[in-house]
């Protein structure tokens, strides 16, 4: 597992090669995440253990029906050891940066001292983030 793992963050995505530039070194809610790194079977794209937070970027592959069904087994078993997963589509990564940055800063931030009952199902789906509002102020024009 250790030696794909090291043949993976040899042979990145450019939306990973991307993504680990903006999460490297603490950059995000000073979480320190590690590279395509073995957890539990699998080997995440990126992973906070302080947080246990799993960070996904997908491609093509896995909106195939045997690539979503495998994502949702390999989702349900991480949250099952109490790991969130984030999953983000290439096209999210390049196009929507700004926002894919938030969703992962919010998923750092301390839980909130009195949550809301959680629902049913995994924790983790692809993240639509058109639902998501920018926290900067909209321009003229």
């Amino acid at each position: 597992m250790i030696e794909l793992a090291k043949k993976l963050r040899k042979n990145q995505t450019s939306a990973e090669l991307f993504m680990w530039q903006l999460l490297r070194n603490r950059q995000i809610a000073n979480a320190k995440f590690r590279r395509q790194h073995p957890v539990e079977g699998y080997i995440a794209d990126f992973y906070c253990h302080e947080y246990k937070l799993i960070i996904e970027l997908d491609g093509s592959q896995h909106f195939t029906d045997d690539g979503l069904q495998k994502d949702i087994v390999r989702t349900q078993r991480l949250n099952e050891l109490g790991i969130t997963v984030l999953r983000f589509d290439n096209r999210q990564v390049f196009l929507e940066t700004e926002t894919v940055l938030r969703v992962i800063y919010d998923a750092l931030k301390p839980p909130h001292p009195n949550p809301l009952p959680e629902g049913e199902g995994a924790k983790s789906t692809h993240v639509e983030i058109s639902t998501f509002q920018s926290p900067l102020p909209l321009g003229e024009g």
